[in-house]
Order: structure tokens, then C-alpha cells, then sequence
């Protein structure tokens, strides 16, 4: 099922996901409406907050960076097929010189700015069958994955902008909030007014 995607300016996006366990009520579920609603949403990642759900949990599929054409032929190979659960996730390690990136958030619809981001991230994290993980991630998987885990923090990619760039995209940010933008997906306002 497909639900509404969170705007920008609601009090969960600035929440810290709580951690979860597997008798979590219905996560197969969950996770099958995240899938829906991020793939409806022709998205690459999603997380709970931006489904109301204050909780550690995102999603990632990076597939369709199979055929960009800036990406290595094993990096290509690497993305094509990568597709994952991420529960009560933590980056235990960062490293690398930070590169610039252009990042966007469904949350955030006709946004998209320059984010630099550290190239390589080691982390522990939960699969849907809650077998435990430590893995390392890289390049662009690691960056979705960043971007991601910013959620289950509380951190939107527009905190990460210059002081400038956050004064530029104001406006834009509060006509999201107030509903004041087409999306081609459904999204939940909390600033929209009701229509009577």
C-alpha cells in the first residue's frame, strides 16, 4: 500500500528514531508499504520518519544508478543489485575526503543542492530477519545511505547547506510545508490548509 510521504516542516523529520525489535507489530508490512511508497514515489531510499514512524528503520535500493554513466563498470555491477533493509542502524565509522553530490529528499519534492559527504562509512545494522551486520559501503550506495541514516537522526540534506543556500531555498521550503507544490505522489502536509 502506498502512503502519504511527510513534508518538510513536520515535527517527525526532526524526531530521533526510536530502536526496534523484531517483535516490532506487523514490520513485514511496513516494509512492503515503505517499498511501495518509495518505488511510487520513484524514489531510491526511504525512511520511517517520512511515513510518520518515529523509528530506526530506512530502506535503500540504488538500482537505478545501474546505467550512470560516471560510475565505474563494478560500480555499476555493485549498484544493480543493491537493495536493503536498514534496522536500528549505526555508522560507526566515516572516512575518506568529503565529495560533493547533488541530493534531493522526497520530502523535500523540487529541491536538490550539493551535499559533501564522506566517501566510505562502516556500520552496524539489522536486516528484516534481524541478523545482525557490519558492513562497509562506498561511493554512491554509501552516500544514499548517509542520506538515509540523516533521517533516523532527525537531520534533513538542507541542514547540510551554507548558510547562504538555506537562505535562498526558505521560501521554497515553507510554500512545502503550507502544500503549496505539485508532487506526482502522495504527500502529507502539516501546514496545508483544509480544504472546507
Amino acid at each position: 500500500m502506498i502512503l502519504p510521504i511527510v513534508a518538510y516542516g513536520d515535527p517527525v523529520l526532526r524526531k530521533k528514531g526510536k530502536e526496534i525489535t523484531a517483535e516490532y507489530p506487523k514490520l513485514d508490512t511496513l516494509l512492503e508499504n515503505m517499498f511501495d511508497t518509495m518505488y511510487g514515489a520513484r524514489g531510491i531510499g526511504l525512511a520511517a520518519p517520512q511515513i510518520g514512524e518515529s523509528i530506526r528503520l530506512f530502506i535503500v535500493d540504488a538500482t537505478p544508478f545501474e546505467d550512470d554513466e560516471d560510475l565505474t563498470e563494478a560500480e555499476q555491477e555493485y549498484v544493480s543489485t543493491f537493495k536493503k533493509v536498514f534496522i536500528n542502524a549505526k555508522i560507526l565509522e566515516e572516512e575518506g575526503d568529503e565529495w560533493a553530490f547533488n541530493e534531493g529528499c522526497l520530502s523535500i519534492p523540487e529541491i536538490n543542492e550539493d551535499v559533501f559527504r564522506k566517501p566510505k562509512i562502516r556500520m552496524e545494522y539489522f536486516d528484516e530477519q534481524f541478523k545482525k551486520h557490519t558492513d562497509t559501503f562506498e561511493g554512491i550506495v554509501a552516500r544514499i545511505i548517509q542520506h538515509e541514516y540523516d533521517h533516523i537522526e532527525g537531520i534533513l540534506f538542507t541542514d547540510k547547506l551554507s548558510v547562504l543556500k538555506k537562505r535562498l531555498i526558505k521560501g521554497k521550503l515553507a510554500n512545502i510545508s503550507k502544500g503549496k507544490i505539485e508532487v506526482n505522489y502522495r504527500m502529507r502536509f502539516p501546514l496545508a490548509k483544509k480544504k472546507r
